[in-house]
Formats: C-alpha cells, structure tokens, sequence
C-alpha cells in the first residue's frame, strides 16, 4: 500500500495570468513542506517570461507541445515536444518565448518550493483556459515587480538583456 498517494486531476490547482501566460499552480509547495511545487504552463505564440535569475532553486521544463526559445547568457535553443530544459541552482539569467503560431505547453517543477509563491502574488486568478492581455508596466508597476521578486529569491533583469 502507498501512503499519501494521490491523483490530482486537471481541474484541480489554482491559475493564474502571468504576463500574458495562464500557469496552474497543480502541486504548491505548501503541500510538498516546500520541497518542490509543479506548474503547468499554457504560453501563447510571442509569449513567455523575460530574462530573470534565481539563484536558490532549480527549474526544469518538460515541453508538452509547442516550440519554445530558451535563451540563456550562453545562447538560446529552441525546445520542442518531448524536450527537457533544466535551469540548475546558481542563478543562470534566462528567459523562454513561444515561437510558434500554437500555444506551447510547458510543465514547470522546482526544487525547492517558492516559485508558486511568487506566481500566486503577482498573478491576476482566472479560470482555466482564461488568458488575459500581456501587461503594460509603467514604471511603479516594473518597481513592484523587482520587489516582490526579490522577496522570493529572483532577480529581474531588462527585456532585451540576453539579446545578443
């Protein structure tokens, strides 16, 4: 028998509008004793996160469908289907953009647990399949964003800092 074994099914999880994205917050670290959390990622052609850092967790991407830009400071790749991006501890600046016509897929895990924290804070809660405009951030509301993502352990850096 397993102990703490349990499904969680695709209407379960809370979501929220990301610069334009809708994540589900399917595992948040609060049930993990914040050892990991897992989003699920809904990124619509031309969106995505710009270049960011945090140095106290790892990250990995598995593309459930789509193609995705991944651009680090070492260079950018494209990542399709079946592919798996990992961001290790340490703080690597990168970024990621849906660079096809389709929404691309992703499911997003952390170790350890925070990003979902973060995600919860600055996200606007929508239904599932919900997607709300790319944000326009003045200058107030780019100074909030730095803030809050330093209280969780990022850091954000300009829109074109990782075009080369």
């Amino acid at each position: 028998m397993i102990n703490n074994a349990r499904l969680i099914n695709n209407s379960q999880g809370n979501h929220f509008s990301i610069v334009g994205d809708t994540y589900r917050i399917v595992i948040p670290g609060k049930q993990t004793n914040g050892e990991f959390a897992m989003i699920d990622m809904l990124v619509p052609p031309g969106g995505g996160p710009g270049p960011h850092a945090h140095a106290s967790f790892h990250e990995s991407f598995y593309v459930v469908d789509g193609e995705v830009e991944f651009k680090t400071e070492e260079g950018k790749t494209i990542a399709r289907k079946g592919d798996v991006i990992t961001i290790p501890k340490g703080g690597a600046v990168h970024s990621f953009k849906n660079v096809s016509g389709n929404m691309a897929h992703l499911l997003c895990t952390v170790v350890p647990a925070g990003l979902d924290a973060f995600f919860e804070e600055i996200g606007t809660p929508v239904q599932a399949g919900e997607f709300l405009p790319h944000p326009h951030l003045d200058e107030d509301a780019i100074k909030k964003l730095v803030s809050i993502a330093k209280k969780y352990g990022q850091e954000v850096y300009p829109p074109n800092y990782l075009d080369k």
